[in-house]
């Protein structure tokens, strides 16, 4: 437990929301950045910024030790980060957590193609880079992809009248929750670098997460086997997203999938 606030980035998100409490139950005071303005009452401090411009993160990171970012999009991380690293620098920051993806270093993006279709893994790892030279105490946790984002994705997919599946791509999704928690024992504990990855209990096709949607919501739907060009989709194919040695995460996706696919999306 921290004398000081723990702020995190994000705090809203998928991620964020779900760390806040649990930092709240360890006994942390809980401030959160996030671009929009939010009413208190909840026992959280919010704060408005900016981390894409900058705006506002002096001011939020000011009187804070330690540091959870989990604000993150498509494109643009390495430049949330920079403004970040630079704000808690100057504020005296001991701690900086970051939360990062399985392959981030594995998955090539070079082409314009990969950057289409991986764009994901480049802005994660750039951010990365920049934690890991700040000059900041840190640690950086390497999640794969959560249940909730692969349902969102699927979802998506499951809209189609034939649903597109590019061959041979495998997921190995974890519980957000699993996550979160164990984000929150890495912030409390001392700066550790790269930490070992966290990963869900199983590997699989993405053609299978796509039928087992469809399956509980009743419906059928062709699916259509696709070709995925360039050296991003070849390491994707070859498992670089998925850490087989790291399943230690305990919700499966079934399990995941009973309890939130209720009604027709």
């Amino acid at each position: 437990m921290t004398a000081s606030p723990v702020l995190v980035t994000g705090g809203t998100g998928t991620l964020g929301r779900l760390v806040v409490p649990r930092l709240q139950d360890a006994g942390c005071d809980v401030r959160v950045l996030s671009r929009h303005r939010h009413d208190g009452g909840d026992g959280i401090e919010h704060v408005t910024g900016d981390l894409s411009t900058g705006e506002g993160v002096d001011a939020a990171v000011q009187g804070t030790e330690v540091i959870v970012h989990c604000a993150g999009t498509t494109k643009g991380d390495e430049v949330k980060a920079r403004h970040l690293v630079r704000a808690a620098s100057r504020s005296g920051a001991r701690h900086l957590v970051y939360i990062s993806v399985v392959g981030a270093d594995r998955v090539p993006v070079a082409s314009a193609v990969d950057r289409a279709m991986f764009g994901y893994f480049a802005a994660k790892r750039a951010a990365e880079q920049v934690v890991a030279g700040s000059g900041l105490p840190w640690t950086t946790l390497r999640a794969t992809q959560f249940h909730d984002l692969t349902l969102l994705t699927v979802r998506q997919l499951a809209k189609l009248p034939v649903i597109p599946v590019p061959s041979g791509w495998r997921f190995q999704p974890v519980d957000t929750g699993e996550v979160a928690t164990r984000l929150v024992d890495l912030a409390l504990a001392s700066p550790a670098g790269l930490v070992p990855d966290i990963a869900g209990p199983r590997v699989y096709e993405l053609s299978a997460l796509v039928r087992s949607y469809l399956q509980a919501r009743g419906r059928h739907r062709p699916i259509l086997p696709v070709p995925t060009p360039g050296r991003a989709a070849r390491a994707f194919r070859a498992g670089a997203n998925l850490a087989p040695d790291r399943a230690v995460g305990h919700r499966t996706w079934e399990e995941f999938l009973t309890a939130k696919v209720r009604s027709p999306a």
